[in-house]
């Protein structure tokens, strides 16, 4: 059975969806649980668009193993050297390059002629191929790129030493039966095709993307190319988890399998969900909260006489599994540690320690805790390294209040605290966080949700904040939706900072 490599961009593609602002550790635990993942090529971000990116890069290369590990550069000597330095100490280093090819990213935002464009794609792979022997060459924009150039770019490029091509559906824009003809058309007329790899990149911005990619597997192609979640600029990219269910399912249809370790696919999903601070919808197919729920009474009689005639797949297949252990206020070291290793989550004694302290106090709060607390009692340990932490929080509010809330917060060892108030409680710690610190956030979205069911289930709020021109996310868990909100909103103030895009007023 033919194999389909997976070339995962989350990391690249995918934190530059809106608001994502990953930091070096983050981009390196996605990247180690990708690898478990089994992806086949983890583009882990691009070297030159920042010191952070290149320093996220260079830790994925020197830490993350058994997968190649690709570092994005514009066609141009600059960003080729920035890439390579960055990659350099991975154990399959790859150097993906590109430039756009179509006329109207050449006339407009290149202003360069398709000569130009050709002998600049040529001498980028060539510097590159000088630092590496894998070389991913892509064509911007390539589904609206004329065919006879594009394969003479091909042509070119495969000379030079290119070993992976891709063709990217790079702005949604193509339809499944025009995509696959599209790619037979360049494949035939690209001259040494048959010694590399081909690839496709699909963007979703009519919501064809997985459609696409599966389109591109019928007509040979050798590489999909995906985010998990389907994350990414704009409406996102293909789902990986979507292609490979797909592939995996329907392997009547499709004849192919990847490499994937499908029971990963949902414990991937949700790091990534919490990480970036991107909400996974409801219904979004294989990771949505309702991906494998059954309410209508003839659905659930259905299942309980044979599974089969509505479920196409088994949850445990994606690494959903029912709960054997209830975890409460009475469970024991024991209990915990085998559930977290159970999730994956393999944590040293002492980190351990401090996770089962805050277990503790959690089932003291709720009747049962769940696996997505345990998820989120994990992820509160990188709060160890932010700089901004709530100290405490104290807010008042009713019907014939005006809400006031006062935040004191730790910075660099100083107790910071002040109070405001606004439109309601939530509004008013907000304002209270900016006023203690000296920042001014403007917040575009607010979400809250329910982790679990049940009256006592801790509340899950994402925000999505602008300090200036800069939107960042942020996340906060508590069985208080207002200590929830505040962890949401200094999670974004955090992860600003960090990028520099606020400064915090000396006190």
């Amino acid at each position: 059975m033919r194999r389909i490599e997976i070339f995962d961009t989350t990391l690249r593609d995918g934190e530059q969806s809106p608001g994502v602002a990953l930091n070096a550790d983050e981009k390196l635990q996605i990247a180690h649980q990708l690898s478990k993942l089994g992806v086949n090529v983890l583009e882990a971000g691009f070297p030159i668009a920042s010191p952070g990116d290149f320093e996220g890069v260079r830790r994925i290369a020197q830490e993350v193993r058994n997968v190649s590990v690709a570092a994005l550069a514009r066609a141009n000597a600059k960003d080729i050297e920035r890439a390579w330095e960055a990659i350099s100490g991975a154990e399959s280093p790859r150097i993906h390059t590109f430039i756009a090819t179509s006329p109207i990213h050449m006339l407009y935002k290149l202003q360069k002629s398709p000569d130009d464009v050709l002998e600049q794609a040529i001498q980028a792979v060539r510097l590159a191929k000088s630092k590496v022997s894998d070389i991913e060459f892509s064509a911007e924009d390539a589904s609206r790129s004329d065919v006879d150039f594009l394969a003479k770019v091909f042509s070119g490029v495969i000379q030079a030493g290119a070993t992976v091509l891709n063709i990217p559906d790079t702005v949604g824009y193509a339809t499944p039966e025009e995509y696959a003809a599209f790619l037979q058309s360049i494949m035939e007329r690209t001259v040494g095709i048959e010694k590399v790899k081909v690839s496709v990149h699909c963007h979703n911005d009519l919501g064809l993307a997985v459609a696409n990619s599966l389109a591109a597997v019928g007509v040979g192609v050798h590489q999909l190319e995906c985010t998990v979640n389907g994350i990414g600029e704009r409406a996102g990219n293909a789902a990986l988890e979507e292609l490979v269910m797909a592939l995996h399912t329907r392997k009547d249809q499709f004849n192919v399998e990847t490499s994937i370790v499908t029971a990963e696919i949902a414990r991937t999903s949700q790091l990534v969900s919490r990480l970036t601070g991107m909400m996974i919808q409801h219904n979004k197919a294989i990771v949505g909260k309702n991906a494998f729920a059954h309410e209508s009474g003839i659905h659930q009689d259905g299942m309980l006489k044979e599974r089969s005639t509505y479920e196409i797949m088994s949850p445990s297949v994606i690494g959903i599994d029912v709960e054997s252990i209830v975890l409460g206020k009475h469970s024991g070291r024991h209990a915990v540690q085998q559930r977290l290793t159970d999730l994956g989550l393999n944590l040293e004694e002492g980190r351990f320690e401090e996770l089962f302290s805050r277990f503790k106090l959690l089932a003291d709060r709720k009747k049962e805790v769940t696996t997505s607390d345990l998820f989120s009692l994990a992820d509160e340990q990188k709060e160890k390294t932010d700089l901004i932490n709530l100290d405490y929080l104290q807010v008042s509010s009713g019907t014939h209040l005006v809400p006031t809330a006062t935040v004191g917060l730790m910075f660099q060892g100083q107790r910071l605290a002040d109070a405001a108030c606004g439109d309601g409680p939530v509004d008013a710690a907000f304002k209270a966080i900016d006023k203690v610190l000296g920042t001014q956030g403007k917040l575009i979205h607010y979400s809250l949700q329910a982790l679990d069911g049940g009256e006592d289930a801790q509340g899950e709020v994402t925000v999505s904040v602008k300090f200036g021109e800069n939107l960042v996310a942020g996340r906060g868990v508590s069985t208080d939706i207002i200590e929830a909100s505040v962890r949401g909103y200094l999670q974004a103030v955090n992860r600003a900072f960090s990028r520099g895009w606020i400064e915090i007023l000396e006190k």
